[in-house]
């Protein structure tokens, strides 16, 4: 396919088709991102060959499912993206009696019969080698016009599967697609059939929004098209609730920042839907003060971590994705002045939260001060605090690092419990730290039983050097550490 850049592997599927007799064309989205210069993520073929056709072409192959799609399987490429190449038989679909699935499908006749089925006119252009583009609703303009409009009448097609409505407004954040008028009223009026899909299949959706380079702008476009209810309907209660003299934007905008500064950072999932949530109650708990002349929002944290459980319990989230969120709702208000806080007080923070979750509360934090209108997104007090984590969670250099302990030295070298003990792991630790493979045991054992022959005074020279040697190491670690957070 000399126009593309198509991968071996799709190209031996197409070809080993068309060589037996049938029809074999590329199709959907893996063609609207070639047309666009973007390598697919997935591939998919629809032909005229029935699923029993397919699997007789191919050595490797799986097909369990009711609409005839069978994986060719590839276990010799490094490709993932390519290791499965989907094919499809043609299909026609009946009516839909429950706005998501079609009440039966059977294996269609033509391309044409396939194409008119789909949802939109960008994913309904079909491409092959030998006959270029299928393209009969002028899907390929519609791409380079980067406009989303759907196969038909709009409301025929969300009547028929409303999954749709939130896949459109999905694609405006994947692609930086806009919706055509017409597909945006339908849109609007169609919304409320957004009731009758599973919550699973509107997290699967919501999931792909989060992820996508532009989620801010499918959220914003879901208040405008009046879908928010039947999304995320705990967000509605934050328009135009105006916060106090610290944020520049109403709390339903700043939840939105908070979450698209994940996105341009390319930080993970859990933040960006921390941040969609971790303000969530502050409408219900705002109130004014007379004494500071501002809007105060107090447990906000704690009424939103509850929030944040019931809301994402709602869309069948797991458990444990759950779990974390709310976490990082109930602990993203943490005390952060390094000038009044103690070492102590941020591990207590780093074991609310876990070792596991601490980078991403502090991420959270720094999405939460650019989504509030702040210009810098870490101040030196909050790159102290960071620092203050770090060393809360390094392993301090101590004499418990030594393979050998006093207890052996006691019981096996039947030394009394005193101060020589510690003089003794000091001196070993002094050596280990010039040179880590002393850190043997075999080595630390028949070292002690020397050290343990010399005189008090002897003993306690060593002791004290190697006491001084583990705290100038403690204190190059830690200046390390501040450098590395320009702290130092």
């Amino acid at each position: 396919m000399s126009k593309f850049s198509i991968p071996f592997e799709v190209t031996r599927v197409t070809k080993a088709l068309e060589e037996a007799g049938f029809e074999a064309y590329l199709v959907g989205g893996c063609v609207r991102d070639l047309i666009r210069g973007e390598r697919p993520k997935d591939w998919d073929v629809t032909t005229n060959a029935k699923p029993e056709d397919i699997t007789n072409l191919f050595e490797e192959t799986f097909y369990n499912n009711e609409y005839g799609t069978v994986g060719v399987y590839d276990q010799n490429t490094p490709d993932e993206s390519v290791r499965i190449v989907e094919v499809t038989p043609y299909r026609t679909e009946t009516t839909y009696s429950n706005a998501r699935h079609p009440d039966s499908v059977s294996f269609g006749e033509s391309l044409e019969d396939d194409l008119k089925r789909r949802d939109f006119t960008m994913n309904a252009v079909a491409y092959s080698e030998k006959k270029g583009f299928v393209d009969p609703y002028g899907g390929e303009k519609d791409i380079a016009r980067k406009v989303i409009t759907t196969v038909g009448k709009p409301k025929d097609r969300f009547n028929e599967d409303a999954l749709r409505i939130l896949r459109a407004i999905r694609f405006t954040a994947e692609l930086g697609f806009a919706i055509d008028s017409e597909t945006a009223s339908a849109i609007q009026e169609s919304a409320q059939n957004l009731k009758k899909i599973a919550k699973e299949r509107i997290r699967d959706e919501l999931s792909k929004i989060l992820m996508s380079e532009q989620p801010i702008q499918a959220f914003f476009l879901m208040k405008q098209l009046e879908m928010l209810e039947y999304v995320t309907p705990d967000l509605i209660r934050g328009i135009g609730i105006e916060q106090n003299q610290a944020h520049k934007y109403d709390v339903f905008e700043h939840l939105l920042r908070t979450m698209q500064h994940g996105a341009d950072k390319g930080w993970s999932f859990d933040i960006r839907l921390a941040g969609l949530y971790h303000d969530i109650s502050k409408p219900e708990t705002r109130r004014w003060s007379k004494e500071k002349g501002n809007w105060t929002f107090y447990g906000h944290e704690v009424v939103g971590a509850r929030v944040a459980r019931r809301a994402l319990n709602d869309l069948k989230f797991p458990k444990k994705k759950i779990d974390k969120i709310v976490t990082l709702v109930r602990w993203h208000m943490f005390f952060s002045d390094p000038e009044k806080i103690t070492l102590s007080a941020v591990r207590r923070m780093v074991r609310n939260v876990g070792e596991e979750n601490i980078w991403d509360l502090l991420n959270l934090r720094i999405c939460d001060r650019i989504g509030s209108g702040r210009p810098k997104e870490q101040p030196f007090r909050f790159r102290k605090y960071k620092s203050m984590v770090e060393e809360a969670l390094r392993d301090p250099i101590s004499v418990t690092m030594l393979k050998i302990d006093g207890k052996y030295l006691i019981e096996e070298l039947e030394e009394k419990a005193g101060p020589r003990i510690g003089w003794t792991l000091h001196a070993l630790l002094e050596e280990v730290l010039d040179d880590s493979s002393k850190n043997d045991e075999k080595y630390l054992q028949n070292r002690a039983e020397e050290l343990l022959k010399l005189d008090d005074q002897a003993l306690k020279e060593l002791g004290e050097s190697g006491k001084k040697r583990q705290e100038a190491f403690e204190k190059e670690a830690i200046e390390r550490i501040q450098e590395k957070h320009w702290v130092k």
